[in-house]
């Protein structure tokens, strides 16, 4: 089954689009590395699926246990290393006002987050520096 189809459209930018919902997401390489800076590098990419995913199981189980949880946000910084060109470091900063949680609910919510299936797909090397502001 395929998930998403993908094409390069030039000047260093591609177009993906999820299958069965249509939707689409444009990226561009980073200023950086010869590109305008226009979209989402593919490496942006990656920072943003790590703090989605987190937040996306951390819904799951807070809702299956009652939990409200909107309001939750994430801001995601990537770090470049330069040879060989890969991110060596993701920094993922978590930010809840008006959380209602105790701190029981609080550390289990974490947990869930940290062990998302993308944080355990990244090479164990890329350091991820994940901060809660609850």
């Amino acid at each position: 089954m395929i998930t998403v189809k993908s094409k390069y459209t030039g000047n260093l930018s591609t177009e993906a689009v999820h299958v069965k919902s249509g939707n689409g997401i444009v990226t561009d390489a980073p200023v950086d590395n010869n590109g305008k800076g226009e979209a989402f590098s593919p490496t942006d990419l990656v920072a943003a699926a790590l703090g989605s995913c987190m937040m996306t199981v951390m819904a799951i189980a807070g809702e299956k246990k009652g939990l409200n949880m909107e309001g939750m946000n994430v801001e995601s910084t990537k770090i470049m290393s330069a040879n060989p060109r890969r991110i060596s470091e993701i920094k993922l900063d978590f930010f809840w006002e008006e959380c209602q949680l105790n701190q029981e609910d609080r550390d289990w919510i974490k947990e869930i987050g940290l062990t998302c299936p993308v944080a355990q797909s990244l090479r164990e090397d890329l350091k991820q520096t994940i901060e809660f502001h609850f």
